[in-house]
């Protein structure tokens, strides 16, 4: 509420977007209601689409609400400038929320079922943030009619977009960039890698009881056990021995566990009537989520295990719920790499098609990549190095949650995907009238900073409100979508876009012909549409007077 009154000056235009996020978030959750009477939804999902679904909520609000103030402020009245503002921004908000919906359904592609229903769960409560501010709002917006500027609150009444390029700040930001551009890329890809460098380290987990808040009763279960029995038995390793006859393969089995190196204690094993299954319990020395127990379980599975049931016709498994979180980092970190370079083959070829260029696309999947593993490191450096981690509520180092690297970077991307139209249109706009690469680059940064430092700011209060919070997963994703937003917002967007397109020049629009040909034209802010319906509005609005003399030649343009 802060950042929007500072951004509009008006306590009912900064209330809009909050209304409509907040009612999307009401309808959100109870369709997850709905989905977890058909399904089993992880109890995580319901905070982690909050906060997502707030986060983009109240950004798309604060779209289509900046560009209807913005035609209000041109003489339209307020039926035109909601049906204006749905036609252009309500446009690209429907687009970036689209791709933040398919890069959360590709989550399904993890392979694991509980990974793919949270990736659900969020898609639906963006779907109706879309939804609410392309219906819900322009609603709104004509309730509010004239009086959106109502209750005015400090001393600018203007629209956060507007601006002249040769006056605001981050116009002129935008041309010493460009006149030292090479400095400025060297300087903020340095600053990136040095914060992704933690990732190198990552090691993916499922963070134990151990982490909770020693008031918690859980917590205070959990350290008397561990103080009593141990920290590994907490997590207990369930073996079972499946053949004829097992009985003897079994009590073998048993021995060669208690033996290995990591292992405390082993309880008898347990055979079925039948004598063709056994199960044996084994206590680790460490604690679920320490790295020893994920090496304890990979040795029992290709080493001590194999070499006792060798030659006998039974075999021998390592389940239970500690060796199943294993098994799941394992997966989502193998499965990673592809899915990371899916989504960006994908952002490739939305912006390809939306900007009808090469390059533009490859240096924004760059830029994302960069930005994201940023916040990679921010995760890793603050919940597995433990810097920082009493600033935010950590008592203990934990490993990082295996499904947070999928999710977080199907949300990045998205977002990331609404900055980059919301400038680069803009730039590619300036583009097409001057021709002239540095002009556009400061003209567009110039119009559009402040409405996307708003949305950042929007978006980082959201993030870092989360921090709140106990749950150890949910900080993380707080820690990491805050960082990420952040680096977005001031390196990737203020330094290294305009760096990059200073010095690609003319290039920066550049595609061959035969490709230009292929692709659909598609104006997802509607600015063709915009652009005739004002050329239109400036025949057809004059005066009184005027219409009752000059009837029938308006009767003609019409």
């Amino acid at each position: 509420m802060i950042v929007l009154l500072v951004a509009f000056g008006s306590v009912i235009a900064a209330g809009i977007p909050i209304g409509t996020a907040v009612f999307g978030i009401f309808i959100g959750l109870s369709l997850i209601g709905l989905m977890a009477g058909a399904t089993d939804v992880p109890a995580v999902s319901t905070l982690l689409a909050t906060m997502i679904g707030l986060g983009v909520g109240i950004d798309y609000s604060l779209f289509v609400v900046t560009r209807h103030r913005s035609f209000l402020q041109e003489g339209h009245s307020p039926a035109d400038a909601a049906g204006l503002a749905n036609a252009t921004s309500g446009s690209a908000v429907l687009f970036a929320g689209t791709t933040v919906v398919i890069a959360l359904a590709g989550l399904r592609f993890a392979g694991i079922p509980g990974i793919a229903v949270m990736g659900l769960a969020s898609a639906v409560v963006v779907v109706v943030a879309m939804l609410a501010a392309v219906s819900l709002l322009p609603a709104l917006l004509g309730l509010a009619g004239d009086r959106i500027d109502r209750f005015h609150v400090g001393g600018r009444r203007k629209t956060v977009s507007s601006g002249s390029a040769t006056t605001t700040w981050s116009a002129r930001w935008a041309h010493v960039v460009s006149q030292r551009p090479w400095r400025f890329l060297v300087a903020s890809l340095a600053v990136l890698l040095v914060l992704a460098v933690p990732v190198m380290s990552m090691r993916t987990g499922v963070a134990d009881d151990g982490n909770a808040d020693p008031s918690l009763t859980y917590r205070k279960a959990y350290d008397m056990l561990s103080e009593g029995f141990g920290r590994g038995f907490g997590g207990p390793l369930t073996i079972v021995i499946d053949g004829d006859h097992v009985a003897a393969q079994a009590d073998a089995a048993r021995d060669a566990i208690s033996r290995t190196p990591g292992v405390v204690r082993v309880i008898p094993a347990i055979v079925d009537p039948a004598g063709d299954t056994a199960i044996i319990i084994a206590i680790p020395t460490t604690s679920p989520q320490d790295s020893a127990t994920a090496q304890l379980v990979h040795r029992l599975r290709s080493t001590v295990l194999p070499a006792v049931l060798d030659g006998s016709g039974a075999h021998g498994y390592v389940t239970g719920q500690t060796a199943a979180s294993i098994d799941i980092s394992d997966r989502l970190s193998a499965r990673l790499p592809l899915f990371i370079a899916a989504v960006i083959g994908l952002s490739f070829l939305l912006l390809m098609v939306v900007f009808r260029s090469l390059l533009v696309p490859l240096k924004a999947a760059l830029m994302n990549l960069l930005s994201i593993g940023a916040a990679y490191g921010a995760v890793v450096a603050v919940f597995q190095w433990g810097w920082g981690k009493g600033l935010v509520g950590l008592h203990e180092t934990v490993p990082i949650s295996p499904f947070l690297p999928m999710i977080m970077f199907a949300v990045l991307f998205g977002l990331s995907m609404d900055y980059e139209v919301f400038l680069l249109s803009r730039i590619r706009e300036e583009f097409s009238k001057t021709g002239d690469s540095r002009s556009s680059v400061v003209d567009g940064l110039g119009g559009t900073a402040r409405v996307i430092t708003s949305a950042a700011l929007i978006m980082i209060s959201v993030f870092a409100s989360f921090l709140l919070v106990p749950d150890v997963e949910i900080k993380m994703f707080a820690v990491g979508l805050t960082v990420a937003v952040l680096v977005d917002a001031t390196i990737v967007r203020m330094v290294l876009v305009p760096a990059t397109m200073e010095l690609m020049g003319d290039a920066n629009w550049w595609l061959p012909g035969w490709l230009d040909r292929l692709l659909p034209n598609i104006d997802i802010e509607g600015t063709a549409f915009a652009a005739r319906h004002q050329t239109t509005s400036a025949v057809t609005v004059p005066t009184q007077m005027d219409c009752a003399e000059n009837e029938q030649d308006l009767v003609s343009v019409g």
